[in-house]
């Protein structure tokens, strides 16, 4: 058994720090001497240490406490995680280490690079779990089997084009972590419904008001609701720009057709209009 005091000279980590961790319930002691101190046997020593470990990619100190309190993650899960975001930031810092060498060779190349490709398998994944048995099926119908998709999958995400347009999309997240808090957490199927039929709802009322004019206060506090909602849909921190691109998206067919079809001629590019001019600056 150590004191708090020895292992706080072992590892570096302050009194302070290990008395906080205890108060939250993160890293209790494995015992308490007679006088009340404070002792950590060699396990509480291999947590302290995994704990550290995750606090390095600034992980907050709740998250880290999910994380170690997960029934579902043993000892080896956990450090395979870990084994994964190194992986990860290997790769990261061999990405930075090239593009300074194209630097110092006169090869100005920007690396746009938002995912590496364990993240890029991850969010396959993601999307793979979240698919209907229908859809699974013609998606590896059409490719001829999981692997070959995920390959193909891979290949398109890891693309400049792609990740210039993810990187947008994290922008809108707020940030990777809260993007990869959406991925991880979604709304259930029963509430992906409902808003879908709200969001339908509030397009009809926007439809019906297309011969008032963009400004006018019951036209923007329809597309207000419609922000809000898809906020709450997709859980960003900012919807204007994932808006402007829903706007720009029904000037597109098939979109534009199935808009007007649905709710008049001339719908998509009235929603379009309305959107661009709640966000005008």
């Amino acid at each position: 058994m150590r004191t708090v005091k020895e292992v706080s000279e072992l590892t570096g980590v302050s009194a302070r720090t290990l008395h906080y961790y205890d108060e939250i319930g993160l890293l209790p002691p494995t015992d308490k001497s007679e006088a009340g101190y404070r002792l950590y046997d060699d396990k509480a020593l291999e947590t302290l240490q995994q704990i550290l470990f995750f606090r390095e990619f600034d992980i907050p100190l709740k998250e880290i406490k999910t994380i170690m309190e997960s029934p579902s993650l043993d000892r080896n899960r956990i450090l395979q995680m870990q084994r994964e975001m190194l992986v990860s930031k290997k790769e990261r810092m061999e990405r930075l280490i090239a593009s300074v060498d194209d630097i110092l060779k006169g090869d100005n190349r920007m690396d746009f690079t938002v995912f590496t490709k364990i993240e890029i398998e991850k969010m396959f994944q993601f999307m793979f779990d979240s698919m209907s048995e229908e859809m699974r099926r013609t998606a590896i119908g059409e490719f001829g089997s999981i692997e070959q998709w995920k390959k193909h999958y891979i290949e398109v995400v890891s693309s400049e084009d792609m990740q210039k347009s993810y990187a947008k999309v994290v922008e809108w997240y707020g940030g990777k972590d809260a993007y990869w808090s959406a991925l991880e957490n979604p709304i259930s199927k029963e509430v992906a419904e409902s808003y879908k039929k709200r969001e339908d709802a509030i397009r009809q009322k926007l439809a019906e008001k297309r011969d008032c004019n963009l400004n006018s206060f019951e036209v923007k506090e329809i597309v207000g609701e419609y922000s809000f909602v898809m906020k709450q849909i997709c859980q960003m921190k900012e919807e204007k720009g994932l808006m402007l691109a829903v706007a720009q998206s029904y000037r597109i067919n098939p979109c534009q057709q199935a808009i007007d079809e649905q709710y008049g001629k001339g719908a998509a590019e009235f929603f379009a209009q309305a959107i661009e001019a709640f966000y005008q600056d």
